[in-house]
């Protein structure tokens, strides 16, 4: 039974007994027909549509909202429905984007790198965390992206301060799109590294009874040498918490992999962007 279901009762009366309140922690984002836009989600949405062209930023706070409230979706698959949501999963890069070894910090600006890991997935509010099974072409998944960082960085802060800070975050998130600056290739490893750190996670909490090895395909996707000796590491814990049992290895070739020709062929494709 879920929290909500726990404090309202069957019988729609609160335990302090008041009528008792929808579930309202969590919005799923609707599914659109036709062609996707950024005004067919939000005309779906629960409340009012934001206000465009206004020197207040207050419609652009209301957006970052939908980054606490929205899943990583790739967990679902396994049952995990009540997992992390997109500004966890940034919040936690940022602070290990702030860990880089120095040999690479001394090359890096630093202040960018954490930026762009609070950015990186901001359209994501209205776009949803699409994965790399879900069947949407990469370069749809692009153009929905795109799109979206355009309505939030000119509609919603266009005119905000002169509209400075609007084309700050919509020139960082394109440099991490474009993926062909240090900084860019730093922030595409973390985001990997903070999957597997996840993944290590919520295994370790499934007693054996959650395999999530699929995802240990990121980690053949790491670039810098610094992110993978991080990842090593820690696929050396994965590797030593599943002794003595069978578990799917994603970072291995298919044949020994456990995940099938199929779906690497969707990871491939997905991350052959970078």
């Amino acid at each position: 039974m879920s929290p909500s279901a726990k404090e309202n009762g069957s019988n729609g009366v609160s335990a302090n007994g008041h009528d008792a309140v929808p579930d309202v922690a969590e919005v799923q984002l609707p599914q659109v027909e036709g062609e996707w836009t950024v005004g067919k989600v939000l005309d779906a949405l629960p409340g009012d549509k934001p206000t465009e062209g206004t020197t207040s930023p207050l419609a652009f706070f209301h957006i970052l909202e939908k980054l606490k409230t929205n899943k990583r979706e790739g967990w679902r698959r396994f049952g995990i429905n009540r997992g992390e949501s997109i500004s966890d999963h940034m919040y936690r890069m940022s602070l290990i984007s702030m860990l880089a070894p120095p040999a690479l910090a001394s090359k890096l600006d630093m202040a960018k790198c954490m930026k762009m890991c609070l950015i990186h997935d901001m359209a994501e509010s209205i776009v949803g965390d699409i994965t790399p099974v879900d069947g949407v072409p990469k370069q749809e998944k692009s153009r929905r992206e795109a799109t979206t960082m355009d309505y939030i960085t000119k509609g919603l802060l266009g005119n905000v301060d002169g509209g400075k800070v609007g084309e700050e975050i919509r020139a960082i998130w394109q440099e991490y799109e474009d993926s062909k600056t240090l900084e860019s290739h730093y922030v595409h490893d973390i985001d990997k590294m903070e999957l597997l750190l996840q993944m290590v996670e919520y295994e370790k909490r499934g007693d054996h009874k959650l395999d999530l090895g699929e995802f240990a395909y990121v980690k053949t996707r790491i670039v810098l040498p610094e992110i993978q000796a991080w990842a090593d590491d820690l696929l050396k814990e994965w590797n030593a918490y599943w002794v003595g049992h069978e578990h799917v290895r994603g970072d291995k070739a298919v044949e020994s992999s456990g995940v099938s020709a199929q779906k690497k062929a969707m990871q491939d494709d997905y991350y052959n962007k970078e």
